[in-house]
């Protein structure tokens, strides 16, 4: 055993006593009185309901979690690594493709070993508590195309990642970063015509009060639209959501069909315009920077380890690669993207007030927001009191609770938003 061993084993084994820690202490947070804000909103039924499917998401994430580390264990002393990549050098492809032949073996073996956790995720407990409308169909055909995705996305990454490195040295980290962040920025660019059609059908909001109240916003706010489109969600789940994506022509708002059938007009255009002031407050385009930032380190961080053979051994790999020193890196990395994770989180949940707090202002519609974050919180049966922790380590959103409260504050609502502000009149 070497000090690589101790740092990734001790990061793993501590990231899941963390993990499991903080997931109890986010179950014990609930408490069976429903909070005032809420009243009328559930019924002491549906209240109970919503943290029982708490508990049991909870049950299965910690379950989940067992079975990573055992299997990740057998991996490791059954040289299930070692072994897949002799498979892969077994081709004789070159170290270019023996490394995305590899990638794709290991996301294979992955992908088998996790259909059965997504399916009971699936057909067993979003099916209890009544969301899922996905068929045994397009859940397989979700599989598949996820993969395939993964595959040429990931081995496209991959592929470059082991030129630059095996090709131009002390620099390689520079070379392989700007190739990286270039094909990142074509694929967030083209996702919403290539990607995103795969998965779902997306068709233009039929005209009416709707887009005519969307359109008029928009263009109060010099806020160019390419494109307003309903998204078939309830074809998977009857859970709801919107939002935007895509840069330049392809530009687009996406509203949950579910959402639309369930929210007033006001409602809808109060979350579209959360959603537009993420993109006036450039948290989109900071978000992006950001991420690109952290690739550079990561690239960085990993060229001072590319090719240690004490790294790679620690999986058991008996030859040197740029690709087995990636794999073992991603582990070593762990603690690093952690952290900076935290760092994300924290300036996400700040960037969300600031998107509510755009919503208030431009819109002045503060209590048909406050109703369609009470509806979306309600229908999605979303744990109104979670653990400051958990909130503090996972949350990308703040909690509902304390979103309404920011609200309230900025639109001087003084009183609950009751029920029948959020009944359709359409």
């Amino acid at each position: 055993m070497n000090i690589f061993s101790v740092v990734i084993f001790a990061a793993i084994i501590g990231g899941f006593v963390l993990g499991t820690a903080v997931n109890m202490l986010n179950v014990r947070a609930m408490r069976p009185e429903l909070p005032e804000e809420f009243s009328g909103w559930y019924s002491p039924q549906k209240y109970a309901r919503s943290q029982n499917y708490l508990r049991d998401n909870t049950r299965f994430a910690l379950f989940g979690s067992a079975i990573d580390l055992f299997l990740l264990a057998l991996f490791v002393f059954a040289g299930t690594f070692n072994g897949l990549d002799r498979l892969a050098r077994s081709a004789g492809l070159g170290e270019i493709w023996s490394g995305v032949f590899f990638a794709a073996l290991l996301l294979l073996l992955l992908k088998l070993v996790g259909i059965a956790r997504a399916a009971y995720g699936t057909f067993v407990i979003e099916e209890k508590y009544g969301f899922n409308r996905t068929t045994v169909k397009t859940f397989i055909q979700d599989m598949l195309k996820g993969f395939a995705l993964s595959v040429v996305m990931g081995g496209a990454i991959i592929a470059g990642v082991i030129w630059f490195f095996s090709r131009f040295g002390t620099y390689a980290f520079v070379y392989a970063w700007a190739g990286i962040t270039v094909f990142q920025l074509c694929v967030a660019y083209l996702t919403p015509v290539l990607v995103m059609p795969l998965f779902n059908k997306y068709v233009p909001l039929e005209e009416g009060p709707l887009k005519a109240e969307i359109t008029a916003y928009a263009a109060r706010q010099g806020f160019k639209i390419q494109g307003v489109f309903t998204m078939d969600g309830s074809r998977r789940s009857s859970k709801s959501n919107a939002f935007f994506t895509g840069f330049g022509r392809f530009r687009r708002i996406v509203l949950y069909d579910t959402l639309v059938a369930a929210m007033t007009t006001p409602e809808i255009v109060s979350v579209l315009a959360h959603e537009i002031g993420h993109y006036k407050k450039k948290h989109i385009i900071k978000g992006m920077a950001a991420g690109i930032v952290e690739t550079g380190l990561m690239l960085f961080v990993f060229s001072l380890f590319v090719n240690n053979a004490q790294l790679t051994r620690v999986f058991g790999f008996e030859h040197g690669s740029v690709y087995a020193s990636l794999m073992a890196f991603g582990f070593l990395y762990a603690p690093v993207s952690f952290a900076l994770g935290v760092c994300r989180g924290y300036l996400s949940r700040r960037n969300e007030y600031e998107a509510d707090r755009f919503a208030v202002d431009t819109y002045r519609h503060g209590r048909d927001f406050i109703s369609a974050l009470k509806k979306l919180s309600v229908e999605n049966l979303s744990n109104l009191t979670p653990h400051w922790l958990k909130v503090k380590l996972e949350y990308s959103h703040p909690p509902v609770l304390e979103r309404i409260a920011a609200v309230r504050a900025a639109a001087g609502i003084t009183e609950p938003v009751p029920r029948e502000q959020g009944e359709k009149k359409h």
